[in-house]
């Protein structure tokens, strides 16, 4: 089968009565009148508000950023003239926005090594359809997902990696994902450094996983080190990729509290638990669109 009709075997159809829903992401300077503006104009298209969240930085000077979730009747139709006219008031306000269209979903990657329990829960809410999602391929760089992928009729493609031919390899990643129409990817427990010119072929598209509270124990074996320095708190971290190793902005981090009797394996046990949940939920965020970026940190409306 070619990748071609892989991607068209693996389409859901679109939830039609989600055609007349969207989400407004908006950030800019604050100041007195926006969520009167904003309203305004989704007012003017008979527009419902159905979920809004807002915060703002400081008050004097701070920046403003809002969530808006909305019904329109007819929204397909009105839509294209609808950002047309909002470009105006972006402009006017020094706004960045974004229209997301609930009938457009994104479609993901993921990547994943050998240990599968991060992959398997994305599986199953995906296939409880609890995740906003149509998971187009998963990438490995071992076989040992095959089976499990291949059993939700997910592509699955074993792409051999190693520093000495790492270039060679994210070419044909991004062959693939380019070939998949791919939206986001997912680093689920994918044990290989990206490179800088992968990473920022994604910006602010590709969500990790890392076995630690971020910031400690950054890099390699940290439950090792967790269990050496005598922690009495684990836990996970979900963040976006950036070419600062598990640097990158915060989404989601959860812990459990551990002693002095849990060895090395059982820390790792109850990590792979907390890691599993913790990804899950950044990525729920992310295809929610409850997430905006602001420098090297996120607002995330829950």
């Amino acid at each position: 089968m070619t990748v071609k009709h892989q991607v068209k075997a693996i389409l859901r159809e679109p939830d039609m009565h989600l055609e007349n829903r969207a989400r407004l992401l908006v950030k800019c300077p604050d100041q007195p009148g926006i969520v009167a503006v904003l309203s305004s104009f989704l007012f003017n298209y008979n527009a419902n508000i159905i979920e809004s969240s807002q915060y703002s930085s400081d008050p004097e000077n701070g920046t403003f950023f809002i969530r808006i979730e909305f019904h329109c009747d007819n929204l397909q139709e009105k839509s294209t003239k609808m950002e047309e006219v909002f470009t105006y008031i972006a402009n006017d306000y020094g706004m960045e926005a974004k229209f997301c269209y609930l009938t457009k979903r994104e479609r993901t990657a993921i990547f994943v090594s050998k240990e599968l329990h991060c992959l398997q829960e994305l599986l199953w809410e995906w296939q409880n359809g609890d995740i906003e999602t149509d998971i187009a391929v998963v990438i490995s760089n071992h076989e040992d997902a095959r089976a499990i992928v291949e059993s939700f009729n997910i592509p699955f493609h074993y792409i051999p990696a190693h520093k000495e031919i790492r270039q060679q390899v994210e070419q044909e990643q991004i062959r693939l994902i380019e070939a998949y129409d791919v939206d986001l990817l997912i680093l689920a427990r994918y044990m290989q450094i990206l490179t800088p010119e992968f990473v920022n072929h994604f910006k602010n598209r590709i969500i990790n996983i890392h076995h630690s509270f971020l910031p400690a124990f950054i890099g390699a074996n940290p439950y090792e080190r967790a269990h050496t320095r005598g922690v009495k708190l684990i836990g996970a971290t979900s963040h976006y990729v950036t070419n600062d190793l598990d640097e990158g902005p915060i989404i989601e981090q959860d812990v459990e509290r551990v002693d002095h009797r849990d060895t090395v394996a059982h820390l790792k046990k109850i990590g792979r638990q907390i890691e599993r949940r913790v990804l899950t939920k950044a990525v729920k965020w992310h295809l929610e669109n409850r997430i905006i970026v602001e420098n090297n940190k996120t607002i995330v409306f829950h």
